[in-house]
């Protein structure tokens, strides 16, 4: 099965599709798991590439209104989310540019399957060994199945360059999934691991009242890619009800890209295959913010995911 299988790539866009703000709206919400899953590759994090999604997004929708006709919706917003992924990167190292050299008179490989699988199964920090052009190629070659001018669209790169970049990707993502994670084990704090097990608990209990004491007065909630909520009202009424009602979520204590979370799996699979998270930030006032990923199955996707 190709990368593309069941989605739309950038060259089924119509070129002169009309592009308004619920136009965009659509297509945002048909690409969001694609953006995701490139942005997740590029910077290393699934938490960190749906913040570079919204980002993106956000970034879109004020283009757009002023834009003229663009020719090709689904590769400008790749290269909106492309950009952005570089700036994280770039307050993340504190690098002023990404310019690689690449030498241009090396050719590609032609893709083929062993390239998609190999890159398909190639952990998130893999992709992170590779100089930041090779990484981008890549992804949207042999990741998310662009042809190699929508490749350089995209990153604003010459196909040249693209080849070259892809065929030195291809081989260092090789050599990088080879190597052994030396990584050293990620661990909760005995702090975090009693905090997110208390609550996990009450959670599990469905002692909603309990948890609803656990809440800062304050308290924000993000229901990714649906709604948000404030204060400890709301999200006893509403976030807590919803909950209450539902059968399909057993919750665990655990890790996400190494970054303290609380796993979630549906009770009525045999595999208790995660299926997504849910991240809080406590202060001493109790539970501030709850980030709850149930309306965001793809975050999950690529994630190194540990369940204490």
């Amino acid at each position: 099965m190709s990368p593309k299988s069941g989605d739309q790539s950038a060259s089924t866009t119509p070129a002169s599709a009309p592009l308004d703000p619920e136009a965009l709206d659509r297509l945002l919400v048909r690409l969001r798991p694609r953006l995701h899953r490139y942005c997740a590759r590029m910077v290393g994090s699934v938490i960190d590439a749906e913040d570079i999604v919204q980002e993106a997004s956000i970034k879109a929708l004020e283009a757009v209104a002023g834009a003229t006709a663009i020719a090709t919706p689904e590769a400008w917003l790749f290269q909106i989310a492309h950009n952005a992924a570089l700036d994280a990167l770039r307050r993340r190292t504190r690098q002023p540019r990404f310019a690689d050299a690449e030498d241009l008179a090396m050719v590609s490989d032609p893709i083929d399957e062993t390239h998609q699988r190999e890159a398909a199964a190639a952990a998130l920090h893999a992709f992170m060994r590779l100089r930041v052009v090779q990484r981008s190629s890549v992804i949207l070659k042999d990741v998310l199945g662009y042809s190699l001018d929508e490749v350089g669209a995209i990153t604003g790169t010459s196909l040249a360059a693209v080849k070259a970049a892809l065929h030195r990707g291809r081989e260092g993502l090789r050599a990088a999934v080879a190597e052994p994670d030396d990584r050293p084990a990620p661990v909760l704090s005995e702090a975090e691991r009693a905090r997110l097990s208390a609550y996990v608990a009450r959670f599990n209990a469905r002692d909603f009242d309990a948890l609803r004491d656990m809440l800062a007065e304050d308290v924000r909630v993000e229901l990714v890619t649906r709604t948000r909520l404030k204060g400890r009202a709301d999200v006893a009424g509403r976030y807590f009800d919803n909950y209450a009602r539902a059968d399909d979520w057993h919750l665990a204590p655990g890790l996400i890209d190494r970054r303290p979370a609380i796993v979630v799996h549906d009770p009525h699979d045999a595999a208790r295959r995660p299926t997504y998270f849910m991240l809080l930030r406590w202060t001493d006032a109790g539970v501030a913010t709850i980030r709850d990923f149930r309306h965001a199955p793809y975050v999950i996707e690529g994630a190194e995911v540990i369940v204490r």
